[in-house]
């Protein structure tokens, strides 16, 4: 008698191979979902950012060279200081985005999902000399590749990780109706019942529109075809005056 062979395990789906997006529980017990940037996004806002930063050193150059000798210790200083301080300073004043950064959709946040601070900002940067080795980001690329967050060693010391900025969700529009008062006093849960079906209305067709509506035809004391146009009259006076009442 022959072994049974154990069935083989059913493939993923090829989304969980590629899916490389991450949940995070901030401090305040919050879950935020995250989305590592890839190499390629990664390094081209790096290439914008050295570019910006090449024709501010040209311009700073030529206006020092009236300077003379001072002007050329001038211009060694200010090089040192947009070289390492160029990307903290975005990073920590602005949410985490350099110039590149932003133009790529792209910023810097801790590990935790929580805005970028100075020391870590600092380490991530001052550690691109280890990822430079020994040659064009060496280093830097077999870190990325070999990690799932795409990390680099300046990231992985700092706890650091650059992430896709998701755009802010735009507020679905309200029917342009005028604003009602509710005839009793809505509790939260009805508040948001109501704004949800006026938010989503236009995503509904007629019919179930007018079906969703009929169930309140009665409790708001109008005919069922004109509950419908009550509830959004409603839904823009919540969003006018905060209550239902």
């Amino acid at each position: 008698m022959s072994a049974a062979v154990p069935p083989r395990p059913a493939n993923p789906p090829p989304g969980a191979l590629l899916d490389t997006r991450q949940r995070v529980e901030t401090p305040e017990g919050i879950d935020l979902l995250l989305r590592p940037a890839g190499v390629i996004p990664r390094a081209l806002a790096y290439l914008i950012d050295l570019g910006i930063r090449g024709l501010l050193m040209l311009a700073m150059f030529m206006l020092l060279a009236f300077l003379g000798e001072l002007g050329t210790g001038l211009g060694l200083l200010l090089t040192f200081i947009l070289t390492w301080w160029y990307m903290v300073l975005f990073e920590v004043l602005n949410q985490g985005r350099s110039p590149g950064k932003q133009l790529m959709g792209l910023r810097v946040v801790h590990d935790d999902g929580t805005p970028v601070g100075w020391s870590a900002s600092l380490l991530r940067n001052l550690l691109r000399f280890a990822d430079i080795l020994p040659f064009g980001y060496t280093l830097g690329l077999l870190s990325c590749l070999s990690n799932r967050e795409f990390k680099r060693l300046g990231d992985i010391a700092a706890g650091t990780l650059v992430i896709y900025r998701e755009p802010t969700p735009a507020r679905p529009q309200l029917p342009d109706v005028p604003p009602q008062l509710s005839p009793w006093p809505l509790s939260l849960e009805e508040q948001r019942a109501f704004m949800g079906f006026a938010e989503r209305g236009a995503s509904l067709s007629a019919a179930r529109r007018e079906e969703l509506a009929g169930i309140l035809a009665e409790p708001l004391g109008v005919p069922a075809a004109q509950a419908e146009a009550r509830i959004n009259g409603i839904a823009r006076g919540l969003l006018g005056s905060g209550n239902g009442r």
